[in-house]
C-alpha cells in the first residue's frame, strides 16, 4: 500500500469503558436476551440490523459467507429465505451446519449463533413470499441464484420472461426451489466490546438438552 491508503494494522478504536455485559445482565434465555439487544439495534436506527453474516461449509468443510436479512426469529431458531440452489443453501443442506453473526458495531455489540440447519416447511415459505414486494417475488423465479450468466441482459431477459409469465396472476406461488432455512442454535455468544480489549463473551450453550451460560476469554 502507498500514498494516503490507510493501514489497516494501524486502525484502532478503543470501545467505552462504561460498557459491559454481566451475567446478572443476562435474560433468562437466549431468546428474550436477543429480544432485548435487536429491539435496542432497531431503536439505535442502524442500518438493517437484522442483515448478518451467514457462513456455511461444503461437504469437504470449505467454508463460505455473505450477507442474509434475517426474516424471522423464535425459540426455535433463526429464518432466512434463499433459492435451494444457491451456493449457500447447497452447501446449508448438505452439510446441515451454520453460524451467524449480527454485527451491530455502531453500539460495540456482536451476536454469534452457531447450530443445525432445516428447511422449514412449505405453508410457511408461501406464507413469507406472499408479503414480499412482487417485484422481488420475480426476482426469485427469474435467478437462478449463485450460477454463471453470460451478463446483466441474460438476468435482465429471464426476468421480463417471468414477468410475462405471471402478467395475469395476482398471487405468485413461491418457486419449488426457494423457501426458508431454520438455523436452530446449539449456542448464542453475546459479545460486548469493552476497554483494552478485555471484552465480554457471555455464551448461552446447549448441553444435554438444556441451556448452560459460560464466560470465555476476550
Amino acid at each position: 500500500m502507498t500514498g494516503n491508503t490507510p493501514v489497516p494494522a494501524g486502525m484502532r478504536h478503543e470501545y467505552a469503558a462504561d460498557l459491559g455485559l454481566t451475567e446478572a445482565d443476562l435474560a433468562g434465555d437466549w431468546h428474550a436476551q436477543f429480544d432485548r439487544w435487536f429491539a435496542d439495534a432497531v431503536a439505535a436506527g442502524l442500518p438493517e440490523p437484522n442483515a448478518m453474516v451467514v457462513g456455511t461449509a461444503d461437504a469437504q468443510g470449505r467454508p463460505s459467507g455473505r450477507t442474509v436479512l434475517l426474516k424471522g426469529y423464535d425459540p426455535e431458531g433463526f429464518v432466512f429465505y434463499t433459492n435451494y440452489g444457491s451456493r449457500k443453501g447447497a452447501e446449508a443442506l448438505a452439510n446441515p451446519y451454520a453460524s451467524l453473526v449480527f454485527p451491530w458495531f455502531a453500539m460495540q455489540r456482536q451476536v454469534v449463533v452457531a447450530g443445525r440447519v432445516e428447511p422449514v416447511g412449505r405453508a410457511e415459505t408461501q406464507a413469507y413470499f406472499a408479503s414480499r414486494p412482487r417485484g422481488s417475488q420475480l426476482g426469485a423465479w427469474a435467478s437462478t441464484q449463485s450460477r454463471p450468466v453470460t451478463g446483466r441482459a441474460e438476468l435482465d431477459e429471464a426476468y421480463r420472461a417471468v414477468a410475462q409469465r405471471f402478467a395475469d396472476v395476482e398471487e405468485i406461488p413461491a418457486p419449488p426451489h426457494w423457501g426458508g432455512l431454520r438455523v436452530r442454535p446449539e449456542s448464542v455468544e453475546f459479545w460486548q466490546g469493552r476497554a483494552s480489549r478485555l471484552h465480554d463473551r457471555l455464551v448461552f450453550r446447549r448441553v444435554d438438552g438444556d441451556w448452560a451460560i459460560e464466560r470465555l476469554a476476550p
